[in-house]
């Protein structure tokens, strides 16, 4: 029996408690899915009401228990956002299991040690994604950059979202059936919000993956912060492909409008149903190509209510021309990461009218409590020595706590030393920061070399070694190139076996600590056979904007570390500005018009420890 307090507590009970026979919201449309655009543009394909989406979540619930999935059972996820696949994630844990993102896209023996690391039981996959992944299909995918895993070749039981297709595994059961199910509650688990939930891989190495671990508690902490932040109700309708900013619509008992295609792939569509929404998420490259949209006249000059920007510096050039071409909607910049989300928002207005230096991310949320680390710093222009203005100037690492931190990272809870009631105290942002007068945080660099670029995090140190070991390749650096609307584009800068001698067209670059430049090259020889050999060792989404040549790589600091801000200044005039990442896509889904691989929805804020979830 589920006592009320924790119900209260899970993810799943307020929206469970919505779709109960006799409660105001049971017939309101909890979900809303459109078409791709035809002739007559964009249409609602699908709409599920509270109550319906309770049904249904506790029948997929119930069917899979009967299957034998039971509490602490993880089960590999990757599934779009769609009312199908929100259903089958819910009805995961109302099972009691977890749900695990792990990136289709991510390197073979990545994926490999990922799938190790969590131990699933049960693998809940994209239709598509079995027939992409094998025979012919599967050569057409590789050819345009995506080297998938074998999904059908898991030796788990499986459970594959969309129509059937070639390659999905024979007795795998079909999402849409187990949610057609009877509902048997007597044969579910009680919502324990303290039981895990969500697990997602965020960085590490093949020998020791790195996933970050939510309790269904945390989750509900961090969705209310964002529900809040939204000032959602009944009613409101929330537009967006991200399953932790529809999340809070379903709490606040709005409707979660779930486009066809993300907006950075299909960015005029989105726009025009974005009129009459209360609110929506962007990345500050999807903010950008809305208001190119507005300006160039593709989509009237009405957005929503309010816009949730974050997932990488949300810049005061962005900001500006944001409130300048959409006025009447509330721009608020969101911080936060994988581990613990949100953390800050900062009101347009507030950041605009900041003077001081660094980057105001605003006060810490509700019930998040954030301190300072003493870092030491590693060379006369390093961030940890710059004096604040305003009330303090004191700068360290950011470090911090609240209720929707995680429970910890995978390996630290499935290590038989701590067992799986170990939770985590804090979390070590690798931010510097400090604190001004109003207990705001202001950012003012970070500790680690993760680039953003779009809605991915990309750990150099997990790639840069797989490019070094490539054949002429002496050593490999990836370093981001910052764009004024506070997005990153990605440079490989690698140098060649032995001495390379330097070619015509070279650019110098400047070091502090060596009195010879660094030259640059587009077009050296060695750039050319590298970046044919990209796409078998890294990451479709960490492929670089560019790759250069150097002769040498330049050094800084105390500890001679190799000086990426020095390359990342130097690479700035070979990234073109307008120049955008694009995602790789995959023959179209025959039967729907679905065409793009599932990928895990998008952690919003900047993660500055955590990757896509």
């Amino acid at each position: 029996m589920t006592a009320p307090d924790d119900a209260a507590r899970h993810l799943l009970g307020p929206i469970l408690e919505r779709g109960a026979p006799g409660h105001a919201s049971a017939d309101a449309v909890a979900l809303r899915r459109w078409t791709r655009p035809g002739r007559r543009g964009a249409r609602v394909r699908e709409e599920v009401t509270y109550a319906d989406l309770a049904r249904r979540v506790e029948a997929t619930a119930t069917a899979l228990a009967a299957d034998g999935l039971v509490p602490g059972d993880r089960a590999l996820f990757s599934v779009r956002p769609r009312p199908e696949g929100v259903v089958l994630a819910f009805g995961v844990v109302r099972a009691g299991g977890t749900i695990v993102f792990v990136d289709p896209g991510s390197t073979p023996e990545l994926f490999t040690a990922r799938v190790g690391a969590a131990g699933p039981s049960l693998a809940t996959t994209e239709s598509l994604l079995y027939a992409v992944s094998r025979g012919p299909l599967r050569r057409l995918a590789r050819s345009r950059g995506l080297l998938l895993p074998d999904y059908a070749s898991l030796p788990l039981r499986h459970v594959h979202a969309g129509p059937w297709l070639p390659g999905v595994p024979r007795g795998s059961r079909a999402a849409r059936r187990l949610a057609a199910r009877p509902v048997d509650r007597a044969a579910l688990p009680p919502l324990d919000p303290d039981r895990e939930a969500l697990t997602v891989f965020t960085s590490g190495t093949t020998a020791q993956p790195k996933a970050v671990v939510h309790t269904a508690g945390s989750l509900l902490a961090g969705c209310d912060l964002l529900r809040d932040v939204f000032e959602l109700a009944p009613g409101d309708v929330v537009h967006t492909d991200q399953m932790l900013l529809g999340v809070p619509a379903l709490l606040a008992g709005a409707t979660w409008s779930v486009p066809a295609d993300p907006p950075g792939r299909d960015i005029t569509t989105f726009a025009r149903q974005l009129d009459g929404a209360a609110g929506t998420y962007l990345v500050p490259a999807d903010a950008t190509a809305l208001l190119d949209a507005v300006e160039d006249g593709a989509v009237p000059a009405r957005g929503p209510r309010v816009a949730l920007v974050g997932g990488a510096p949300v810049t005061r050039a962005l900001l500006e021309r944001a409130t300048r071409v959409l006025p009447c909607t509330r721009w608020v910049a969101v911080y936060g990461m994988t581990e613990i989300l949100p953390v800050a928002v900062v009101e347009a207005r507030e950041k605009l009218a900041y003077a001081g230096d660094g980057d105001l991310v605003g006060a810490p949320l509700p019930g998040t409590v954030a301190r300072l680390d003493p870092v030491e710093g590693d060379g006369p222009d390093d961030p940890a020595d710059r004096p604040g203005d305003g009330g303090t100037d004191v700068v360290g690492e950011l470090v911090l706590s609240g209720p929707s931190l995680m429970a910890g990272y995978l390996h630290d809870l499935d290590a038989p030393a701590r067992g799986s009631g170990a939770r985590a105290a804090e979390h070590r942002t690798g931010d510097l920061a400090r604190l001004d007068d109003a207990g705001r945080i202001v950012l003012v660099g970070r500790t680690r070399d993760m680039i953003i670029r779009g809605t991915t995090n990309i750990y150099p140190g997990l790639f840069e070694p797989r490019v070094a070991a490539l054949d002429g390749v002496g050593e490999a650096l990836l370093v981001g190139v910052p764009q004024v609307d506070g997005d990153e584009r990605v440079a490989l800068v690698v140098t060649a076996e032995g001495r390379a001698s330097e070619d015509a067209g070279t650019v110098p670059l400047p070091t502090p600590d060596d009195r010879s430049p660094v030259c640059l090259d587009p077009n050296h020889p060695l750039v050319a056979s590298v970046r044919a050999a990209l796409p078998q060792v890294l990451d479709h989404d960490a492929l670089p904007d560019v790759v250069l040549h150097a002769d040498r790589i330049p050094l800084a600091g105390r500890s001679r570390k190799p000086d990426r801000a020095a390359l990342s200044r130097a690479a700035a005039p070979f990234v073109p500005a307008a120049q955008l990442a694009t995602e790789p896509t995959v023959p179209a889904e025959p039967l729907e018009t679905e065409s793009t691989v599932p990928a895990a929805p998008t952690v919003v804020g900047r993660d500055t420890h955590g990757a896509r979830t």
